[in-house]
């Protein structure tokens, strides 16, 4: 467990990298040109819906205004993760070339289409794990903080495979699938970027951190 800080920190030891820099550049960049694109589409699609029911346009506006912040704030990690999806091999090189260069050398670049495929299985994983949650968050509702645990929970696990699996893909062979790194610690590790992603415009800097952070997890296991 103790690995996890360790990484954690030398993961954002690693944010003056050039190289890191551009990959949060470009992941933000385009995080948040999906969220404008679907918030503007969610906005004119709520706002079309309620007025279809008879009510003033200004009541209809207010409502999306409401709403679609809260929307898109809920699928936040679902969009970063998919983003970071297409640029993890860059945070991964970076990472093996500054660490680990003669684990760099025996890395295997994944090819855009895989990385398009993982990207979407991601989503898929997360979209699909957090709808099986929402009738135990619905259960423990009455308790006010359960259903931000249950879902803080199921997250910290997609995470967790998720962040680790993005340096394992380079370095698997054939087909071993078996991660090196414990289930506890990609457990703490997504927990620890949930937790940031939370987080206000510090959340923005959450996937770029933890795959960075995964990378050192894998990397010191296959080092040893």
């Amino acid at each position: 467990m103790t690995a996890v800080p360790a990484a954690l920190a030398k993961a954002f030891g690693q944010l003056a990298d050039r190289r890191v820099i551009a990959v949060v550049a470009k992941s933000v960049g385009l995080t948040l040109a999906v969220f404008a694109a679907a918030g503007a589409g969610l906005y004119a699609g709520l706002a079309s819906l309620i007025e279809s029911y008879g009510y003033d346009g200004e009541w209809a506006g207010l409502a999306a205004v409401v709403i679609v912040p809260v929307a898109l704030w809920l699928l936040f990690r679902v969009v970063a993760m998919a983003v970071l999806q297409f640029f993890a091999d860059e945070i991964v090189a970076a990472v093996e070339a500054q660490h680990y260069p003669a684990l760099a050398a025996q890395a295997q670049p994944l090819p855009f289409r895989r990385d398009l495929a993982n990207s979407l299985r991601g989503l898929a994983r997360a979209l699909g794990y957090n709808l099986l949650a929402l009738p135990v968050a619905a259960v423990l509702a009455f308790t006010a903080i359960g259903p931000a645990l249950v879902f803080l929970t199921v997250n910290a696990v997609l995470l967790g495979r998720e962040l680790t699996d993005m340096a394992w893909l380079r370095h698997s062979r054939g087909d071993d699938r078996t991660s090196p790194v414990g289930a506890g610690e990609r457990l703490l590790l997504g927990a620890a970027i949930a937790g940031m992603m939370l987080v206000p415009i510090a959340g923005l800097l959450g996937p770029v951190i933890g795959a960075a952070a995964g990378t050192h997890l894998v990397l010191r296991r296959l080092e040893r």
